[in-house]
């Protein structure tokens, strides 16, 4: 008999998840969380940080996700199960490690889906029930992820194509409309200081985090060697030029500080650019790319959430894979009941720090991971993995002061669960060895006699 015992042991492995994806639908996945999460949401923020220097921002930002992202694709080959970066700390650091990314990923992208939620109100939503219908949506969405990752996959897609159409009417709105523009004579690249722009890298980072939710659905794709690294960096590059074309476009319109001041940007550009009848079209790319975002976030954080239970950070009911459909169902259920509670309680512009925050820490861990492969998984020189991770610290402590106060707070309260949590296995274990010292003796007491 072991010394020590699980507290809970497994009746037998953890039922699998089905590999239905293929390169096309990771790509899609992927560009969906990514464009829908930020293109409608971050650049105001970014633009009250640093001005006409979020171009810059933009730059850094995606020079740090491009790192994260190459460590995740090298990771994912050789750790393709489902939990991504969490998954990837406890094998190649340490279990700590992979609890911490895990929280990470799983606070911050909580987060994000309440940001994405609340986009689909204010786009969507009439006056006063906005928060009602975000709610709705959450739910909706929830819905179609019990149901199965083809489906999320398919309803990705169609989502995808929606908003991509819609930015390409901001962009042509900008370039060839015939309204006012602010034009590039009120730009000052400089006027948020090293600071704003660093904030503004952190606060777009959020719209390049999409590529996590192709690492963390690793146990679902077909041929994991090939097909993760080219739809994490297809992805990635893919939102790059589009996040770079529409970010100027909406400071060529609008100028600096009335995109900073703008609750719905693209929106706005249109309007100015003289191509008001393009607003329905613009509004309904919004709705469509906050949905597509936030059905990839629940699919996401529910299968991380399943790793960790399986890895018994977090309740072990929470790994169930449903019989039928093959998803995480209580997982998703569970995060959907949280977003549900955040969206009743946040705004977006602090929800977009907030999971920048739990996200850039997430992909700390997974560069230190990348660090440690060696021979046949190192697929990027090490250089890249430090470049992440000092990208990540720095992208960290330049985030607006709220965000980092409260996101050391739910990590202290994420480290104190944990503690508790170890406390409580060591107890049990102690008293399960105890009893089996006691079994042994009852059971030798009568042979010794005789």
């Amino acid at each position: 008999m072991s010394a020590n015992p699980p507290a809970n042991p497994p009746a037998g492995p953890p039922a699998s998840l089905a590999r239905r994806l293929g390169t096309g639908d990771a790509v899609a996945i992927g560009l969906g969380s990514m464009l829908g999460a930020g293109v409608f949401a971050a650049f105001a923020p970014a633009a009250a940080a640093a001005g006409a220097g979020l171009l810059a921002g933009l730059a850094v930002a995606a020079v740090v996700a491009w790192c994260n992202a190459t460590s995740s694709a090298q990771l994912a080959v050789q750790h393709p199960a489902a939990g991504g970066t969490y998954v990837y700390g406890r094998e190649q650091l340490g279990e700590w490690w992979g609890f911490l990314a895990g929280w990470g990923f799983v606070v911050g992208k909580t987060a994000s889906c309440a940001a994405m939620a609340l986009v689909v109100a204010a786009y969507a939503a009439p006056p006063g029930w906005e928060r009602p219908v975000a709610v709705a949506a959450v739910t909706a969405l929830a819905a179609v992820n019990y149901r199965g990752i083809t489906r999320t996959a398919r309803l990705t897609k169609v989502l995808l194509v929606v908003v991509l159409l819609a930015l390409a009417v901001v962009v042509a709105a900008g370039l060839g409309g015939t309204g006012e523009r602010a034009g590039t004579a009120s730009w000052d690249l400089t006027a948020g200081g090293w600071y704003g722009t660093l904030q503004a890298a952190g606060l777009l980072f959020f719209a390049f985090a999409g590529y996590a939710r192709i690492a963390t659905l690793a146990e679902e794709v077909r041929d994991p060697s090939r097909t993760l690294p080219r739809a994490v960096l297809g992805a990635l590059a893919g939102a790059a030029v589009v996040y770079a074309a529409v970010g100027t476009t909406a400071l060529l319109v609008l100028g600096p500080d009335r995109l900073a001041a703008s609750s719905a940007p693209l929106v706005d550009v249109v309007d100015a650019a003289g191509w008001g009848w393009a607003e329905v079209l613009v509004r309904a790319g919004a709705t469509a790319g906050a949905l597509g975002a936030l059905l990839a976030l629940v699919a996401g954080v529910g299968r991380t959430t399943m790793a960790m239970a399986r890895g018994g950070d977090l309740p072990g009911a929470l790994a169930a894979v449903h019989p039928r459909h093959r998803v995480p169902h209580r997982a998703e259920v569970a995060v959907a009941v949280v977003v549900v509670v955040v969206v009743l309680s946040v705004d977006v512009r602090g929800a977009i720090g907030f999971s920048s925050f739990g996200v850039l820490l997430y992909y700390l861990v997974a560069n230190l991971a990348a660090w440690t492969q060696t021979g046949q998984h190192r697929r990027w020189p090490r250089p890249v993995q430090a470049l992440g991770a000092a990208g990540c610290v720095v992208l960290v402590v330049t985030l607006p002061p709220a965000s980092v106060l409260a996101g050391v707070a739910v990590f202290a309260v994420g480290i104190a669960y944990r503690l508790v949590l170890m406390r409580r296995r060591r107890a049990s274990s102690s008293g399960s060895a105890s009893a089996a010292s006691s079994h042994t003796q009852a059971s030798q007491g009568p042979t010794s006699r005789r």
